[in-house]
């Protein structure tokens, strides 16, 4: 799929289910492996920031990752950067420079509103690089957002580019996760999705396998990793 569409999209069960560190570590052996690889994250939500050598804000995550693929942080990164002013207020940063409140927006959709620079950035970074590793944001399950989603499915079907979910097993009921995940998922969403990453397990990884014959059996998509953790 990478070599075709020239991108990969990381989405999660949950917030925190590993995603950012994920597309890091992807990104980093892309480059190990000599292929020029940005990461990109559509739309974040943070009161910190990272500052471009353009000289705009993205997110940190986004810069942490551009480090991992051995490039310089772009404002392209991560176009749409949310930084909070109360529980129903955002500052709305729009490829670096802040533009608007979120009340601001009015009636607009917020997807008319944020989707055109979002694409903007994410086709430039198609030109610029062989391959562009993708951050979703959140949970795609959170169907009450849909309408307006621009960093989930939402973006994943306008990009048409290809998903796996993540989720941590850490938190407990892993294959819950992902089966109901994939079920809250239109057709076509479910479609896009070619397979799933487990996260942080701890053990014997034996244990896990009757698990996770059981996931593809039940999903008809393949676990594409395990991912360790190791006490010392």
């Amino acid at each position: 799929m990478l070599s075709t569409s020239k991108a990969l999209m990381v989405q999660g069960t949950t917030s925190d289910a590993g995603k950012s560190v994920l597309v890091a570590g992807l990104g980093r052996l892309l480059a190990r492996n000599g292929i020029s690889v940005a990461p990109f994250k559509s739309q974040n939500m943070a009161l910190n920031s990272a500052v471009t050598e353009e000289g705009g804000e993205i997110g940190r995550a986004q810069a942490f990752q551009a480090i991992a693929c051995k490039v310089s942080p772009s404002v392209h990164m991560n176009p749409i950067l949310l930084k909070p002013n109360s529980d129903c207020q955002a500052q709305i940063i729009v490829q670096g420079k802040a533009v608007d409140e979120t009340n601001g927006i009015g009636n607009r959709s917020y997807r008319a509103f944020a989707m055109p620079k979002v694409m903007e950035s994410f086709h430039k970074l198609q030109s610029d690089y062989a391959c562009v590793l993708i951050e979703g944001a959140g949970s795609p399950a959170e169907v009450n957002l849909r309408e307006n989603d621009i960093a989930n499915m939402g973006f994943a079907e306008e990009a048409d580019v290809p998903v796996i979910i993540v989720a941590d097993i850490d938190k407990g009921g892993v294959f819950a996760h992902l089966t109901g995940t994939l079920d809250c998922l239109s057709k076509t969403e479910q479609e896009r999705v070619i397979g799933f990453v487990i996260n942080r397990f701890r053990g014997d990884i034996t244990l896990l396998e009757p698990g996770l014959q059981w996931l593809e059996e039940k999903t008809g998509k393949p676990v594409l990793g395990v991912v360790l953790i190791f006490m010392v």
